[in-house]
């Protein structure tokens, strides 16, 4: 009975890590998209400013 019961514990614990490492991807995932959009902005301007001042 005890092998059973730290099974179920064991795949508890297993399904808590891959939700856990799911949550961070999503999570930073996320963040960095947010990021790359600024960076993207950034590139866009510096473009303009250059094609405005003839460089």
């Amino acid at each position: 009975m005890s092998s059973a019961s730290s099974t179920s514990g064991w795949l508890l614990y297993m399904i808590a890590i891959v939700l856990l490492i799911a949550w961070a991807i999503g999570f930073l995932g996320y963040h960095i998209g947010g990021i790359i959009h600024i960076l993207l902005v950034i590139a866009v301007i510096s473009i303009l400013l250059r094609v405005i001042r003839g460089r």
